[in-house]
């Protein structure tokens, strides 16, 4: 994975060190449930995702600059949530951050840096974000940062003991490609 930055963050790969960090905050049941998941339960269980993290390579810690305190995750997956646009060459930004830092910016940062990079770097054609309809957080930051709602679609969150949620579809299309 290539390292991004923004002017407070750095966008990089997880590390066995980042343990602690990402316990921190994957314990609140603030962060899990809006992710898809349950609060960790320990240590072991976040060194685990850290792992899976590493091996997979489609999601960077959020890093503060300042004090190189990782606060979140940010990914860029292989998703297509609208099976009519699976021509195109599209993937699904999903991020989290730790709430001693919700207010702050720092998610429009992380998704704004990853935006130019997708559509940069990578050609992307089409990105998209999603949220559960009760993740009011995670709507504003998709407004924010441009995406345009699209649709809702019905899901069973396996993670979650198969709870039933509406996820809020919204997409941005790379501007280069649309004239736009």
């Amino acid at each position: 994975m290539k390292r991004l930055e923004s002017n407070r963050l750095l966008l990089r790969e997880w590390t066995a060190n980042d343990v602690d960090d990402l316990y921190e905050y994957a314990q609140s049941d603030l962060v899990g449930p809006n992710a898809g998941w349950k609060p960790h339960a320990n240590k072991e269980e976040s060194l685990s995702i850290v792992n899976m993290f590493i091996d997979v390579g489609d999601t960077y810690a959020i890093q503060l600059k300042d004090n190189g305190k990782v606060i979140g995750g940010i990914g860029l997956h292989d998703r297509k949530p609208d099976e009519s646009l699976e021509y195109l060459k599209q993937l699904e930004v999903g991020y989290v951050l730790n709430p001693d830092y919700w207010g702050n910016g720092y998610v429009p940062e992380a998704v704004e840096r990853v935006k130019s990079f997708a559509f940069d770097e990578l050609n992307i054609d089409l990105l998209w974000c999603g949220h559960y309809d009760y993740n009011m957080n995670s709507k504003r930051v998709n407004e924010k940062c441009g995406f345009i709602y699209r649709f809702t679609k019905e899901e069973v969150l396996r993670l979650l003991d198969d709870k039933k949620v509406n996820t809020l579809y919204y997409s941005l299309f790379n501007p280069k490609r649309r004239g736009k």
